[in-house]
């Protein structure tokens, strides 16, 4: 049988909107932080003579801070409480942005962009633990999805708003201009947050244990193979490979490009704001949330076999299809918060994003290996071939941790900690 955890109530509308409110505006702030370099870069690497492997190195050092930081942070999450940690931890990207806006050589910059992503490192893990703390656990989904698409519009505000900024001020003013923004919403998270004491003050010892007894667990290993699997495909295309796949597949023009970037990044956020949803209605008339996370991620699969066989006429709803259901990894987080018990959610969640963002970087990179075994033709970008053979590859291993998960659930979800 499985962990149950005690019946909690949804909070009155007021309460609700001090809980949720102040944590998604600092994950619309994350995810801003996470996509500003892209805008910013050609004014950046003119002013400071950045060549684009040095702009790479230092814009990938926020992710690196980030995922090295996430089991320390589940430590921090499950003894200190999410109210605490993600304010505190804003100061510091606050601190990180002010470096990076006032720095005039590449060692500054680099600080200041591994301090920012040190410092939103607990905004989206900070808020799916309170959100478990607070609402019952039919209702954690939705709850989730609302932080998760406040994260996705902060990606689109990091794209068009940024460049009119730029009209009326220059790389560093964007910066300062972020850092207070992260400050007022440290303040916010500080001051109106309410703090639910669910959790009882753990030695280090302890706490290090619940790190292992969760990568012990049969039933995490069920579940995180096709998480990882998926989320890393995603993220890696998604955040890199989309847009050279439109022009060199699809054939599109910079402004074509452009546009289908953004159609599927509003996909996106349509996914995480509606799958949620989704999913808590579903579960309320007692479809399992287990089986609606097995139909999301299968979706997003058939929409990366249609893009494998380049079936061109269908592109734009195919990566609309890619947007939204490459969102449903989501769901798993929930699922394993309802089998394990509250004080381990910090670290549990933590787990899985460690793993996630670990796994995605490493595709990413080698699907620029496979694409890079095709000689680019002359004035032209990658080879088709090369996109078909690193996207199948992705859909092969998803396929068979999806196999793994299908095998798990004909079997009984075992018992906590065994």
């Amino acid at each position: 049988m499985n962990h149950t955890h005690p019946t909690a109530t949804t909070p009155p509308l007021g309460l609700a909107l001090r809980i949720l409110l102040p944590f998604a505006a600092g994950y619309f702030l994350s995810y801003l932080f996470r996509s500003v370099n892209a805008v910013i870069a050609p004014e950046l690497g003119h002013t400071l003579q950045l060549d684009a492997a040095t702009l790479g190195g230092l814009t990938s050092v926020y992710f690196l801070t980030f995922a090295l930081f996430q089991l320390p942070l589940g430590l921090l999450l499950d003894r200190y409480g999410p109210r605490r940690v993600e304010s505190l931890l804003l100061l510091v990207a606050a601190g990180g942005a002010l470096l990076f806006a006032s720095s005039h050589d590449l060692a500054g910059l680099t600080l200041g962009r591994a301090l920012i992503g040190l410092g939103v490192s607990a905004c989206l893990m900070a808020s799916f633990q309170l959100i478990n703390q607070w609402f019952p656990a039919e209702k954690v989904p939705a709850m989730n999805g609302w932080i998760l698409a406040s994260g996705g519009l902060g990606a689109l505000s990091a794209t068009r708003p940024i460049e009119i900024a730029l009209g009326f001020t220059d790389w560093r003013g964007v910066m300062l201009i972020l850092a207070v923004l992260t400050v007022l919403v440290a303040a916010l998270i500080w001051l109106t947050t309410p703090e639910r004491h669910t959790m009882q003050r753990q030695s280090l010892g302890p706490l290090l244990g619940g790190i292992a007894t969760i990568f012990r667990d049969t039933y995490f290993w069920r579940i995180v193979p096709l998480v990882v699997a998926t989320q890393a495909t995603f993220l890696a295309i998604q955040g890199l490979w989309a847009g050279p796949w439109f022009s060199d597949v699809a054939g599109l023009d910079r402004v074509g490009v452009a546009n289908h970037l953004l159609f599927t990044a509003v996909a996106m956020v349509c996914g995480f704001l509606l799958i949620g949803q989704i999913a808590s209605r579903l579960n309320q008339f007692g479809v399992p949330l287990v089986l609606i996370t097995l139909i999301g991620m299968s979706l997003f699969m058939l929409a990366q076999l249609g893009i494998i066989l380049e079936l061109l006429n269908f592109t734009l709803p195919l990566w609309l299809l890619f947007g939204f259901f490459g969102s449903s990894s989501i769901l798993s987080y929930p699922l394993l918060n309802r089998y394990f018990p509250k004080n381990l959610t910090g670290r549990v969640n933590t787990n899985i994003n460690l793993l996630v963002f670990a796994s995605a970087f490493l595709v990413q990179w080698l699907m620029g290996g496979v694409i890079d075994g095709w000689p680019a033709a002359e004035h032209s970008g990658y080879q088709p071939q090369g996109y078909q053979l690193a996207f199948g590859l992705m859909l092969g291993l998803q396929l068979l941790a999806l196999i793994w998960f299908i095998l798990g659930l004909c079997r009984p979800v075992p018992v906590y900690g065994q």
